[in-house]
């Protein structure tokens, strides 16, 4: 076996999975805190820009919104709906390669009323693009119990 043939994978997966350097961490923070405010103020234009186009997001209800017309038209009607604010707190950042990261973060939205507020957790993968980093994939998810 060559010594090439076992250094170069090695060599192209040193930075897969690594820690975002400052300027993204800031740039996927920052982009995550505008969609969190689109939505929060139903803005569909500017929920828009922030979404690759062949975006889709996994909602808690199981419902799969595919696409990004589909998610928009979703997430618009769920946003109207809302009494409260949502607010996320993303928690782990890392690269999976140069162009390719994922944030994860507690997912929160208050709800105005005397009911609780939900709390969930979202994971975004997201993709550098020209235009700087875009929304590819959100999953949001229900907490459960730990399992004994």
């Amino acid at each position: 076996m060559h010594f090439r043939t076992i250094l170069l994978p090695l060599l192209l997966s040193a930075g897969a999975g690594a820690r975002a350097p400052a300027p993204d961490d800031a740039a996927i923070r920052q982009l995550v805190q505008r969609y969190v405010n689109a939505r929060n103020h139903a803005n569909d234009a500017a929920v828009r820009e922030l979404f690759t186009p062949d975006a889709d997001q996994l909602v808690s209800t199981g419902e799969w919104r595919r696409g990004l017309d589909a998610l928009l038209k979703s997430a618009m009607a769920s946003s109207k709906k809302e009494t409260g604010q949502s607010s996320v707190v993303l928690e782990s950042i890392r690269l999976l390669g140069n162009n390719t990261a994922i944030a994860d973060g507690r997912y929160e939205t208050s709800v105005i009323g005397g009911v609780a507020p939900r709390k969930m957790w979202s994971t975004f993968v997201l993709q550098r693009t020209g235009s700087g980093w875009r929304i590819a994939a959100i999953r949001n998810m229900l907490p459960a119990a730990p399992s004994r």
